[in-house]
């Protein structure tokens, strides 16, 4: 499985960017994505997660209500709206994916198979 996101970029304060994550290869599999993303000098932190089968979702608490996870799977893609955002959403966003049908805690990143090379996002103040 390849993952290439896209969708990145420069905005200012209380902006909104939506990333773009297109998935290749063997993806009939992958019932759970997610998203993740790493500061400059921080441990990659889980950000979003989409569990395709039960029709779920799940977000850091400093994102809830702010990003938005979605997939369609015709394109094999899964998006990151992301919506009032603040400057300590800077960082580099990845798009993951999983080969097992379920987890425990969709939070670790540990446990996701399948990373792309990653988008920046920088949010000016």
């Amino acid at each position: 499985v390849q993952l290439v996101e896209s969708g990145g970029g420069l905005v200012q304060a209380g902006g909104s960017l939506r990333l773009s994550c297109v998935a290749s290869g063997r993806t009939s599999s992958n019932n759970v994505m997610g998203w993740f993303r790493q500061a400059p000098g921080k441990e990659r932190e889980f950000v979003a997660a989409s569990v395709w089968s039960a029709g779920t979702t799940f977000y850091a608490d400093s994102v809830k209500g702010r990003f938005t996870i979605s997939r369609d799977s015709a394109k094999n893609t899964v998006y990151l709206q992301m919506n009032s955002l603040k400057s300590e959403d800077t960082a580099v966003y990845y798009c993951a994916a999983v080969k097992e049908w379920t987890l425990s805690d969709y939070s670790l990143s540990s446990k996701y198979d399948y990373w792309g090379q990653g988008t920046l996002v920088t949010v000016s103040s």
